[in-house]
């Protein structure tokens, strides 16, 4: 089998097999293959696109890698849930307590980000001394004992989607679904869990910008999902504006510990609670109402509360912010960005939010970046509300003083301030199972 003959197979838009996509996906990821054919591909690909077969093959070869992690010894059903990336979207630290509460399982690898700000490894890091990499023995007895862990991904899981991700990311081919879609489902199949709920994001802050080229994505996954027997649910939310108030990691954090103790903003509580009844109800097999009511009365009692205490305290990490969430450290410098002139607020662009957030040490540029823990922006004024000139838009926070400006200007240009009311947006456009 020769490389170029894949790449004229496919350049003239003819399926590939099965076999021809485990030979370039093990050749490139052994080195074999070099990048300028790989390339090559990728464009082919880009442009032709990928049938359900060759996408459900290439998907499988990518998490065949490498490991795949076996859970079996974990008791009862394991959910995965992963989003598709957001400004200010925190909503694991909130959704995996829950469920765990509710009697699912949760057992997640996550990683760290880069852009806008950091994963979720990066947000669980604010609590000093925890140990988001432990053996996997110590991360399935701890699943088995308190029902969920939320740890750094370990081993080599689908070490041909990385590589292939880096290549597609300087090459102009990310944006397409069938990728997108490989890429993801490869990472979750590897990780092990029976069943996985995924929340695809749209609007200007999310890869895609549109109702239906999320819905397509969206039914891509379930398609793959089927072809390899994982239930998969997709949850189709609103990314035009940031998720929740606070963008930034320790910000992010004391939200989301804010939304389990039932005084979150609106709108993050709300996604989370959508997302956690629908790990609940695939996870557990019962009516969509049934695990509303469940997923809420672990809000309403704490238990959810208590249990992120209980995670974050087996991985060792401090819980005295679980007293008192001024605990935890934060920037010098908090800046008030004002309303330039009354009215509504039109829309916010989320994408211009989470570029200054990164500005300011809440996110990377590069994998090498660190991450200032304490940077990031707290957004006030959001779309539909009204506004008087002079009011608090935003307040920005940061230890770095010289980027104050640049973050100010692009955030003021990231506001649009109307005359006329705007209807308050939608959060959840659809569900796709």
């Amino acid at each position: 089998m020769r490389m170029i003959d894949i790449i004229e197979k496919k350049r003239d838009n003819k399926e590939l097999t099965k076999e021809e996509i485990k030979f370039f996906v093990n050749g490139y990821t052994k080195g074999e293959i070099p990048d300028y054919q790989m390339s090559a591909l990728l464009m082919a690909i880009y442009f032709n696109g990928m049938t359900n077969d060759e996408t459900v093959n290439l998907t499988m070869s990518m998490a065949h890698s490498g490991d795949i992690l076996d859970l079996s010894r974990i008791n009862g059903c394991k959910v995965d849930k992963h989003s598709t990336g957001g400004v200010g979207d925190k909503t694991t630290l909130i959704v995996a307590p829950i469920a765990a509460c509710c009697g699912v399982k949760i057992a997640k690898m996550s990683g760290r980000a880069l852009g806008f700000s950091g994963g979720t490894i990066d947000k669980l890091e604010s609590f000093d001394g925890i140990n988001l990499r432990p053996d996997v023995e110590d991360f399935i007895k701890q699943v088995n004992d308190i029902g969920i862990a939320v740890i750094a991904q370990t081993g080599d899981l689908a070490p041909a989607d990385k590589k292939i991700y880096a290549l597609r990311d300087i090459t102009g081919t990310v944006a397409n679904k069938s990728l997108i879609a490989s890429s993801i489902m490869s990472k979750k199949i590897a990780a092990g869990c029976d069943k996985i709920v995924l929340d695809v994001k749209v609007g200007s802050g999310a890869f895609m910008r549109t109702i239906d080229e999320a819905r397509e994505l969206a039914k891509i996954m379930s398609d793959i999902g089927k072809g390899v027997g994982r239930e998969v649910v997709c949850l189709l939310t609103n990314m035009d504006e940031p998720l929740g108030i606070n963008v930034g990691n320790i910000l992010e954090v004391k939200e989301a510990m804010e939304v389990l103790k039932g005084i979150g903003p609106s709108d993050i509580t709300e996604v989370s609670i959508q997302l956690a009844a629908n790990i609940v109800s695939i996870g557990l097999s019962i009516p969509y109402d049934e695990a509303i009511d469940k997923v809420e009365k672990t809000i309403e009692d704490g238990s959810a509360y208590e249990k992120l205490r209980e995670m974050v305290s087996r991985e060792g990490g401090e819980t005295k912010y679980f007293d008192d969430l001024n605990l935890f450290n934060e920037a010098k410098y908090k800046v008030n960005i004002l309303a330039p002139k009354s009215g509504y607020i039109k829309s916010v662009a989320t994408n211009e939010i989470g570029r200054a957030s990164m500005i300011l040490g809440a996110g990377r540029e590069t994998k090498e970046d660190e991450i200032d823990f304490t940077a990031g922006c707290q957004i006030f004024k959001k779309t539909s509300q009204q506004v008087n000139e002079g009011d608090v838009l935003c307040c920005i926070h940061t230890n770095n003083e010289e980027k104050i400006k640049v973050a100010t200007d692009i955030i003021l240009n990231a506001y649009d301030i109307c005359d006329e009311l705007i209807d308050k947006p939608v959060l959840i456009y659809d569900i796709v199972r």
